[in-house]
């Protein structure tokens, strides 16, 4: 199943303004502001001017706050999604409700404790948004994530994905255990034309104590489909 584009033109347009691009100015744009986020419970807010508005929506990072503010724009980003910006692009302070600022370490562990799942989940996020797919949440597909060809005015999203893991404490979120699962959400990936992606971390031993344990990650990618007995069929006689 390829991608979906909506609308005539829109290939074109995302070849002409490529995710890795718009990344690139977005990460260049918060490091010139010094830019910084609040902790706020399971989530980080930020407070964004005209220009990181704009490149925030086309990168497709974080949530609009509908504010009274018109020369200000508040997103809400998600845990992985502000770990992403903080930790790999380097680009996103994080300070706490004290405003204080968080180290990787102090963030690693809050996040942690919000979500016992969280290095799993933060892995497979940065092993989507590296290869530039556009990655958003997926709880309305019933999976973790959903993962774009590109922003998602031009293309339908391509890939469900649910992330599992292998190792010490594995697969803590209890999915994928019997066939009858596999077959509940290939079903229903099929129903919104979307592939199922798998993604298998495994921690190979190595304890989350720091977000430098991620190097120490490995990940297998599996889609998974239905097998449809209309693919397999010979061609009919033809009638004389």
């Amino acid at each position: 199943m390829g991608p979906r584009w909506k609308g005539k033109g829109s290939e074109a347009k995302a070849l002409a303004d490529p995710m890795s691009k718009i990344v690139c100015q977005l990460q260049s744009s918060l490091i010139q502001s010094d830019a910084q986020g609040l902790l706020s419970s399971c989530s980080v807010l930020y407070q964004a001017d005209e220009e990181q508005a704009e490149l925030l929506n086309r990168a497709c990072f974080g949530r609009p706050i509908v504010s009274a503010e018109k020369d200000k724009q508040w997103f809400q980003f998600g845990m992985e999604e502000a770990f992403y910006l903080c930790y790999h692009l380097n680009c996103l302070k994080i300070v706490d409700g004290q405003d204080c600022e968080t180290n990787f370490e102090e963030l690693w562990h809050y996040m942690k404790s919000q979500n016992a799942t969280f290095p799993e989940f933060y892995k497979a996020y940065q092993n989507l948004r590296m290869k530039n797919w556009v990655v958003r949440p997926g709880s309305q597909y019933g999976v973790d994530f959903v993962a774009y060809r590109h922003h998602p005015a031009l293309v339908h999203s391509e890939f469900a994905v649910l992330v599992l893991s292998e190792g010490e404490g594995s697969n803590e979120n209890g999915r994928l255990r019997v066939w009858s699962d596999f077959l509940c959400t290939i079903r229903l990936c099929g129903s919104v034309a979307k592939t199922l992606l798998v993604l298998t971390v495994n921690s190979n031993g190595n304890r989350s104590v720091s977000p430098s344990c991620l190097d120490s990650y490995s990940i297998e990618e599996r889609t998974v489909t239905g097998w449809s007995p209309e693919q397999c069929r010979e061609n009919p006689a033809t009638k004389i």
